[in-house]
């Protein structure tokens, strides 16, 4: 549960070497943030992780102590470095098997005839494990108690999480106001941490961007708390004129 918001908590465990070298952008995250955010689920934490077994061991068994849902995204294909579900059965001590329901899944999506040893690879599941349906290519995915995991290529994860999302519980939706002025950060640090202090339960952000033309100045103030956000927004808003700039929320 988030202290700010007040909603419930994901963290996002993108699996892969290609990422972190840079060959494959992240086109996930985003996605997910998104979704989350509409069902009152708040992204907390997003962590890089490579195709090493351990380092994904450690990741999923920090990171689900901590919030209330993780996704991992990546990692469980046919291919030899693909070991994400072996790494999820190790982080639960428990064993990777082949899952005859998975199994059957994949069946019905190739035929036998294609089902290939590298495809069968996909039908390796940890022992207790619930499958996510895969609309797309057929190899599903699997959920662990509070950890789900889901495939790296975007249109696969898209769908896998869609299937996700009506099972999860619904936090209060999550609120948020901006407000844009063309004040630089510095001039406007003091008041905004005052103001922050004064309303711990509301999280402000402050970004900045820098154009051709003038620079503009995004404030953003998130609760599930209507009557605080507004209060905290009228605030804000009194603050930047007090600074002799307009504020323009949006």
């Amino acid at each position: 549960m988030s202290v700010k918001t007040g909603s419930l908590t994901a963290g996002l465990i993108v699996i892969g070497n290609e990422i972190l070298s840079g060959r494959t952008l992240d086109a996930n995250t985003q996605f997910v943030a998104q979704k989350l955010s509409g069902r009152g689920i708040a992204l907390a934490e997003v962590r890089v992780v490579p195709d090493i077994e351990a380092k994904i061991v450690k990741a999923v068994n920090e990171v689900r102590a901590e919030v209330d849902y993780v996704f991992t995204t990546g990692g469980i294909g046919p291919t030899h470095d693909d070991i994400t579900a072996a790494s999820i059965a190790k982080a639960f001590g428990v064993k990777l098997h082949a899952d005859p329901h998975a199994r059957k899944v994949m069946e019905e999506h190739y035929g036998r005839t294609d089902l290939s040893e590298p495809r069968l690879k996909m039908a390796m599941i940890p022992v207790g494990a619930k499958l996510i349906p895969n609309p797309v290519s057929g190899a599903p995915g699997f959920s662990m108690e509070n950890v789900h995991v889901m495939a790296g290529v975007p249109k696969i994860m898209q769908a896998m999480l869609e299937n996700i999302l009506p099972l999860l519980k619904e936090g209060p939706p999550i609120l948020s106001h901006t407000v844009t002025c063309s004040l630089r950060e510095s001039e406007i640090a003091e008041k905004l941490s005052a103001l922050q202090d004064k309303y711990s339960d509301i999280d402000i952000g402050s970004y900045p961007q820098y154009r051709s033309g003038p620079n503009s100045l995004s404030l953003v103030l998130k609760s599930t708390r209507p009557e605080r956000l507004k209060e905290a927004t009228a605030e804000l808003v009194e603050i930047i004129k007090s600074l002799g700039d307009e504020a323009t929320p949006g």
